[in-house]
């Protein structure tokens, strides 16, 4: 670790298993000319792995002690941004005809509002692959009818295709996490099948269908949808959130949609 003390504040877990590296650089399979931005750099266990294959590479790094030590590299093709990713514009990497490609062992406090943070880039994105609790990525990639599919799991499906890769487990990280990791890939949609017309009321709708996981979405809609509304689009109001696909929640989102707007 060459003697650098990892901060708490900043859930600092650096990744120092070179055949994961070797693993997640392969999964990633970067182009020479791929616009790439790695989101917590480190002490660069990925950065320069990833530079090997790729003519320039951009990382996001909040740590004015990681920034230095990776300064102290002298490498040209390296484009260092010191700033908080959560309030970083992403859009102000691209180049002209070119999605971004970003990657990264994201901190555990801040991964799932990153993810929320970068899908507002969505159309500028090409794929995602992240390290994350594999709780988390559990939740990211469940389908329905289990017990990880909840609300991330819909939120993030909408937006993304979403894939499992690989468990990471914490003897690859120093200092050792005390929970396990996974890898995934998020992979925005390009021609999305099933866009709700207000995409905040999908938001809102699916934190009340799931606000309550044990009770039906008669009960739990019953401020928003009837059950005659609920049936009127094909869905069974005695069903659980938990067995609804994401276009079953954009069906009762329209719904709710055309609803407001008869209001207003």
């Amino acid at each position: 670790m060459s003697n650098y003390k990892t901060k708490k504040r900043f859930g600092q877990h650096f990744l120092n298993d070179f055949s994961v590296i070797e693993k997640l650089v392969y999964e990633i399979n970067p182009k020479s000319d791929d616009l790439m931005v790695e989101i917590g750099p480190g002490l660069g266990a990925l950065t320069f792995p990833l530079l090997d294959k790729l003519d320039t590479l951009n990382v996001v790094e909040i740590d004015r002690d990681v920034i230095s030590r990776l300064q102290q590299k002298n490498e040209s093709r390296l484009s260092i941004h010191g700033v908080d990713a959560l309030k970083f514009d992403f859009a102000s990497l691209l180049q002209k005809n070119k999605r971004l490609r970003v990657v990264g062992n994201l901190p555990y406090n801040i991964s799932t509002p990153l993810i929320f943070h970068l899908l507002e880039f969505k159309s500028n994105i090409q794929d995602m692959h992240f390290m994350l609790q594999n709780e988390v990525v559990k939740r990211l990639t469940a389908e329905t009818d289990t017990k990880a599919y909840g609300r991330l799991s819909v939120m993030v499906q909408y937006h993304c295709k979403t894939e499992y890769l690989f468990f990471v487990g914490p003897e690859s990280f120093d200092p050792p996490p005390k929970v396990d990791s996974a890898i995934v890939r998020l992979s925005p949609w390009q021609d999305k099948t099933d866009s709700a017309e207000n995409e905040e009321h999908l938001s809102e709708l699916v934190a009340m269908a799931f606000a309550m996981r044990r009770k039906t979405l008669r009960n739990n809609l019953k401020k928003i949808l009837s059950v005659e509304q609920i049936e009127s689009v094909d869905i069974d109001p005695s069903k659980r959130a938990e067995n609804l696909s994401v276009s079953d929640f954009v069906k009762l989102s329209d719904l709710y949609t055309r609803q407001q707007n008869l209001k207003n």
